[in-house]
């Protein structure tokens, strides 16, 4: 069988790959491993509960009718209205260090009054800083690094301001161990503190639900269930896959969302096979437990939407030696997002870094005793630091005793439903923002092309099919 083009992979950047080709009349699959789409973010029901995997906040929010921005260049891409989303917005967010507390929320002002207020000395600059990434542009990612914690060293004189700034955007989407590229940096932080958060009703399944149904509304194919085992490469040139059952596809475009180290690792046995550095291979990977309470997180002192954390003056963002790092992490509190339609029960999110290869190597006995144990420490350990430091903002109760109900998920979950080794979640430090692989006719789209975020990852896919497949369109 014979396509336009073949989309590996069902997420975010996928689908917008797939409705964007089939818009002008390509003829398109989007084959899917697995029996659900979304990939790092999706959704999920157990025992009667649904939960949102990978979503705290879709970053990018602008109101409708905000002209230029990304979020609103993608929907008119793919030809969706704003109100369709139905996002409602966060109430205010924190970032919470041993003796600080800076507050945000999708007024731009809040953060500024808040670093005048806790940094007056850095006031200046960091107007001066706000200034320069608000007039940045969302260039393509550029396989040149430039580190964001020197360029925050030479703008900032306060060490502190600098570890409270990068401790959301390295959670929300950096690679690189301790540090971020400057040029995703200034993405990210325009896309959470200047632009905003938001959640849409329902959470991530409202998202996915509309752009698969947008996808096949317009014809193209979406095969769940369907891994690809080989990409065919003929005189150097992508042909076409091979998956899992035998059955062959052909195609004349390529696009995949599996990251560069999983898609090289499909190329046909007599294909050239590019080198692969192990700088290139990603670490970074987290757990997450989602509460189900028995009230609201506010109720409990959990007014921020959501809370970053470090219970050290300097944060560690790496892969820890052991299971978990318990010294910094996010807080997401879904109830505080504003919406029409409340939600039926209070949730709590807690996400830590994790070591993705300990937590795959762990014998399968061992495995769900360890899940249960290290999520309650890790909900501990943030109750223990905020009722030591007495923040502004009143009490955060820990929220164990008001628990009716706890699933876990860790890089062994991710793992298998996304099949990146050890379970890694932001994918190659070194990214493409040209999408080439060095394999004519293959492309990557989604975290190793380079963009972040939902509105990141669809604009990576619409992009990779406007340059690659629709050149003539």
């Amino acid at each position: 069988m014979r396509y336009d083009a073949i989309v590996i992979g069902a997420g975010m950047g996928g689908l917008g790959a797939g409705i964007r080709l089939a818009m002008f009349d390509r003829r398109v699959a989007i084959l899917e491993r697995h029996y659900v789409w979304g990939g790092l973010n999706s959704f999920y029901g157990k025992d009667g509960y649904a939960f949102d995997v990978g979503l705290h906040a879709l970053t990018n929010y602008v109101p409708p009718g905000v002209r230029g921005a990304p979020l609103t260049r993608v929907l008119k891409q793919l030809r969706l209205r704003h109100a369709d989303l139905a996002l409602g917005e966060q109430g205010h967010s924190e970032v919470l260090f041993p003796g600080r507390r800076l507050a945000f929320s999708n007024e731009p002002s809040l953060l500024q009054e808040e670093v005048a207020r806790a940094f007056p000395h850095d006031a200046d600059r960091f107007r001066a800083l706000w200034r320069e990434l608000e007039a940045s542009e969302w260039d393509l990612p550029q396989r040149e690094t430039i580190s964001a914690r020197a360029v925050l060293a030479e703008r900032l004189t306060d060490a502190d301001l600098a570890e409270m700034l990068l401790l959301p955007i390295c959670y929300y989407g950096s690679a690189t161990e301790d540090d971020i590229d400057w040029g995703a940096f200034k993405i990210l932080f325009k896309s959470i503190f200047i632009e905003g958060l938001a959640r849409p009703e329902g959470g991530v399944r409202r998202i996915l639900n509309l752009l698969v149904k947008r996808y096949r509304g317009l014809g193209g194919e979406l095969r769940l269930r369907t891994g690809v085992r080989e990409i065919v490469v003929d005189g150097g040139a992508a042909r076409g896959v091979v998956l899992d059952d035998g059955t062959e596809l052909e195609c004349d475009v390529l696009l995949s969302s599996a990251g560069y180290a999983e898609t090289m690792g499909l190329l046909s046995g007599d294909a050239p096979q590019p080198p692969v550095d192990e700088k290139e291979r990603g670490r970074m990977t987290f757990l997450e437990s989602i509460s189900v309470l028995d009230r609201t997180p506010a109720e409990l002192g959990h007014h921020a939407t959501t809370c970053f954390y470090s219970t050290r003056d300097r944060f560690a963002y790496r892969s820890p030696e052991s299971l978990l790092d318990f010294t910094s992490g996010l807080t997401c509190a879904p109830n505080n997002y504003r919406s029409e339609k409340p939600l039926p029960q209070g949730l709590l999110r807690l996400t830590v870094i994790a070591n993705g290869a300990a937590w795959c190597a762990l014998p399968e006995g061992e495995y769900a005793e360890r899940k249960a144990e290290l999520a309650d420490r890790a909900i501990a350990s943030f109750g223990e630091f905020t009722a030591r430091e007495s923040f502004p903002g009143g009490s955060r109760d820990d929220w164990r005793e008001h628990t009716v109900y706890r699933d876990t998920f860790t890089p062994r979950t991710i793992r298998h439903f996304t099949g990146h080794p050890d379970g890694v979640v932001y994918g190659s430090p070194a990214k493409r923002g040209d999408g080439a692989t060095g394999v004519d006719g293959l492309y990557l789209v989604g975290t190793d092309q380079g963009y972040l975020g939902i509105v990141g990852a669809l604009s990576s896919g619409i992009i990779m099919a406007n340059r690659h497949a629709l050149v003539s369109a």
